[in-house]
Parts: C-alpha cells; sequence; structure tokens
C-alpha cells in the first residue's frame, strides 16, 4: 500500500510540475511577447523606470531574432556582446546615473554606418572583414544617448538598389510574405522593425533607402532633410543626396529617434487633422498604379478626409523633367569620388577598383554600365555640372515655390507604384497586365523628395487582397522636419494600423 501510495504520489507530483511547467513557459512566452510588441517609447520608459532591466529586453529582443532568422536581417548579430552592454546599462542605472532617452534599447544598424565593435561590410564581399576604428558620429550619439547596438543589418549590396536581394549575404525576406523583398536597401532594418526584432532601427536614404522598405514591410519611416542628421563614417553615394535616418513601427519613436539625435525637444504633436491641407499632384504621383496599390491609396485618402484634412489638387509643372535631368546624374558620377574617398580616410585597405573586382556580379555589372568610364550611361563633368548647379537648385526652388503658392502642410501620395515584387523580379513588374521597368515601378514615387533634400514621412495604409502593406509618403518642405513629424502622429491615428506579420 505504501508504494501504491507512493507511487501514485509521484505521479500526481510529475503532473503537477508538468503543469506548473506548461504555464510557467506560457507565462514566459506571454512576457516576451508583450516586451517585443512594446514601442521604443514604452521600452525605454520600462527599463528607466526599473520595471523591466535592459538585459531582459535584450534577451526577448535576441529571442525573437533567433526565431526569425529565416528573414535574414542581419548580417552580424552577436548576442553575448549585447547582453553585456545591455547589463552594463541595468549597472549604471542601479548606480544612480540619470538614464538617456533611449536608454538601454537595442538598435539595428544598418550595415553601412561604421561600428567599432563590429565589422562594417556595406554588403559587399571586399569589406568582409572591416572593422572600423570608431562608431560613425550618428551611432556614437546614439549610445551616448543609451541605446545598445543590436547588430548590423543586412541590405542592398552597396546600397546600390531597392530589392536588399544581396547576392554576397544572401536575400532579406519580406516578413508579410517570405518569396518577396523587403525593400531596399534598407532592407535588413526594416525587415528586422516589421518582425518584432527590434522597435526602432538605423537606415540611410539617397534614393528611396529608408522609405521603400517602410512602404513594402508596412511600417513608419522617416527620411529627413538633407543635412539634418550626419551621414560621417557612412559608406557613401552622393553627398547632396545621402541622409541618414530612422525606420520605426510608430511616429512617436521617429520622434525619440530625431530628439535623441538633434537634441532638440519632442515636437508636440499634432492633436487634429481638421483644417490641414495636404496637397495631391495626381499628373505625377497617382498616375499608372497597381491596382490594390490606387485602391488602398483611395480608401485612405478618404479617411484622411474623414479625420478633418483638405485635400487640395495642385500641380509641379518641369517635375519629370528636373528629376530626368538629375537624380541619376548627381549618384552615379558622386558615387566614383566618394566611395574611394571613404576607403581611404577609414583605412579600409581596399581600393576602389578592387572594391568593385570583387562585388557581386549584379552589382559589377550596373558600375560598369552607370558609374565606370566607358559605360553606356556614364555620366561626363559637362553633364554632371549642369545637373548640379542648374537643374538641381531649379528642382529645389520649385519646391520652395510650391510650398509657398499652395499653403499645403505636405504633400502626399502612394509611397511605391506597386507592393513588394518577388525576391529574382528585378527586371520588370507587372502593372496592369503590362510590364513596367523595376526602376520606375519602384522608384519614381520617392526620387523627387530625396533629389530635392525635402523631409518625407513614410506610414502603412492597408494591406492589399494579398496581405502586403501599402503606404503613403508625406513630404514636407526642406527645414520643415519637427513640423512633419508632429503632424505624422495625427496622420498616423486617422490611417490607423495593419496586423503584424506572422512568424512561420
Amino acid at each position: 500500500m505504501r508504494r501504491r501510495t507512493f507511487v501514485l504520489g509521484a505521479a500526481a507530483a510529475a503532473t503537477v510540475a508538468a503543469v506548473r511547467g506548461q504555464a510557467a513557459a506560457g507565462s514566459n512566452q506571454t512576457r516576451m511577447s508583450h516586451l517585443i510588441d512594446l514601442s521604443a517609447v514604452e521600452a525605454v520608459a520600462q527599463m528607466s523606470g526599473g520595471e523591466v532591466t535592459a538585459e531582459r529586453y535584450a534577451e526577448a529582443l535576441l529571442e525573437r531574432c533567433h526565431a526569425a532568422r529565416e528573414l535574414n536581417a542581419f548580417i552580424t548579430i552577436e548576442p553575448q556582446r549585447v547582453l553585456e552592454d545591455a547589463r552594463a546599462r541595468d549597472f549604471e542605472r542601479r548606480a544612480g546615473a540619470k538614464p538617456g532617452p533611449l536608454f538601454g534599447l537595442p538598435i539595428p544598424v544598418k550595415d553601412s554606418v561604421n561600428t567599432r565593435d563590429y565589422r562594417t561590410t556595406g554588403g559587399t564581399p571586399a569589406l568582409r572583414n572591416f572593422r572600423p576604428k570608431e562608431d560613425a558620429p550618428l551611432v556614437a550619439g546614439l549610445k551616448a544617448a543609451g541605446a545598445v547596438v543590436l547588430g548590423k543589418t543586412n541590405l542592398h549590396e552597396l546600397s546600390f538598389g531597392w530589392t536588399s536581394n544581396n547576392l554576397a549575404y544572401g536575400a532579406v525576406r519580406n516578413p508579410y510574405d517570405r518569396t518577396r523583398v523587403p525593400g531596399g536597401s534598407s532592407g535588413g532594418t526594416a525587415a528586422a522593425i516589421a518582425a518584432r526584432l527590434a522597435p526602432l532601427g538605423v537606415a540611410e536614404d539617397t534614393e528611396g533607402s529608408i522609405r521603400v522598405p517602410a512602404a513594402f514591410c508596412g511600417i513608419a519611416g522617416f527620411r529627413p532633410s538633407t543635412g539634418r542628421y550626419s551621414t560621417q563614417g557612412c559608406v557613401p553615394i552622393s553627398p547632396l543626396f545621402d541622409q541618414a535616418g530612422p525606420l520605426a513601427r510608430t511616429v512617436a519613436d521617429l520622434v525619440l529617434f530625431d530628439a535623441a539625435v538633434t537634441g532638440e525637444a519632442r515636437a508636440p504633436a499634432a492633436e487634429s487633422l481638421r483644417g490641414v491641407r495636404l496637397g495631391m499632384v495626381r499628373d505625377y504621383w497617382f498616375t499608372d498604379l497597381d491596382p490594390e496599390v490606387e485602391r488602398i491609396t483611395n480608401l485612405a485618402l478618404e479617411r484622411l478626409k474623414t479625420a478633418g484634412a483638405e485635400l487640395i489638387d495642385t500641380q509641379m509643372p518641369g517635375l519629370a523633367k528636373l528629376i530626368d535631368l538629375t537624380t541619376n546624374q548627381v549618384q552615379n558620377h558622386d558615387v566614383r569620388i566618394a566611395l574611394p574617398r571613404y576607403l581611404e580616410e577609414y583605412g579600409v585597405g581596399v581600393t576602389f577598383e578592387e572594391l568593385i573586382a570583387r562585388a557581386s556580379p549584379d552589382i559589377q555589372a550596373v558600375f560598369r554600365s552607370d558609374v565606370l568610364p566607358g559605360g553606356a550611361n556614364f555620366v561626363s563633368e559637362s553633364v554632371y555640372a549642369a545637373a548640379r548647379d542648374r537643374y538641381l537648385p531649379e528642382l529645389r526652388r520649385l519646391y520652395r515655390d510650391y510650398f509657398s503658392r499652395t499653403g499645403v502642410a505636405a504633400m502626399v501620395f502612394p509611397a511605391v507604384r506597386v507592393p513588394a515584387p518577388l525576391i529574382g523580379e528585378e527586371t520588370t513588374v507587372q502593372i496592369r497586365g503590362r510590364p513596367v521597368a523595376f526602376e520606375p515601378a519602384v522608384a519614381r514615387n520617392i526620387a523627387p523628395g530625396s533629389t530635392a533634400g525635402v523631409p518625407g514621412l513614410v506610414l502603412p495604409a492597408g494591406l492589399t487582397a494579398g496581405g502586403l502593406p501599402v503606404a503613403l509618403e508625406f513630404d514636407a518642405p526642406a527645414g520643415g522636419d519637427r513640423a512633419l513629424l508632429a503632424l505624422g502622429a495625427a496622420l498616423e491615428g486617422a490611417l490607423g494600423t495593419i496586423p503584424a506579420p506572422l512568424l512561420q
């Protein structure tokens, strides 16, 4: 009897222990889910107040990174270093140090931005082992504000494209559909933010490299006015267009990033869209759209109107011609000067010629055609001078006159003409049953803003019938960054949210 009682008791105890273990595991899973869903503002508040340690928050994000590793969002991630840095933040707080505005926040950094503790590959083979001697000023500022570098994110090689289908480090996959691109060139950062690997990340935008990934991955992206944040220590294309900026899931987190980097107080959010004038240039930004993009754009515009915004039909005569005379000419000229200068300044130990010779075949082909002497689209000094000294000032004057003449707070348009294409679908895409060249399909709508140097805010507008994100872009006058971010909260509220992607 005693043995029987003992066996039954042991079995019952084992059952109870198993149930308790399952409950604990479930509780831990719920806790982790809660942590990864936090916005950056919420996470910083909880860590600064001691409600959750920076180490525990970092653990939750690292677990998520591991679970989502098939997205290939990172080129380099070192969990032990991340945890050590997070523990250091916890020690500082317990020792009485005042938490910074980004206290304990693990931030993924595009792998074209120099980091002292991590290699900076630019997504290209020749820089595979390059480890900068110091952080880029932007990264140094984020760390001084209390942030932790979560890792270095994958990108379109040398930032020269919009897909992040990187032949050297593998394609980044869109969290909403892993057969599709996340956009580029900052695709790894965008995929990480969308998949809840982190709430806030560092990207760059020369011609859409923040805004295209934000649109394709259903998150918020902010390309500041050119020059608002430092691009020193970033693998360059053109100093006239290059601009670092944030990707996030909420406008409040974009505002947090901007305040931490600039040292300015956070801009107060606009309380309402009532009476806010938004301009639409239909004959440029609204033509030849994918039907689903057009449908969701129209629904989103109706939501803005319902919230009180005034949508004004406007015109920008000559815009298309000025973009044709400036955007590619400046970039394709400047990269052959700026990139060798970067390699020399930071002691990479690789020449420009070696860099291109070791690049992936697709990048070599682009450089041979568009950048190097003898290429079909090589930009001569005279053509470049006209683009820089005549047509670019004309374009920027066109923008100044537009905002002055119309009195709109921002212009609004669909950020990209198509939803995210399939990986490998990089020559043409189908729009309304006809083939369209990839570059105008993806880049036409985002090129003017970055060429003109104005701030652009991308927000998700909805999902296609197939479950792919579609986004609106809002461009404001050059230097109007804080006003645009302040308006962003009201725009975000009117547009609503989209469901998070599901990890498969």
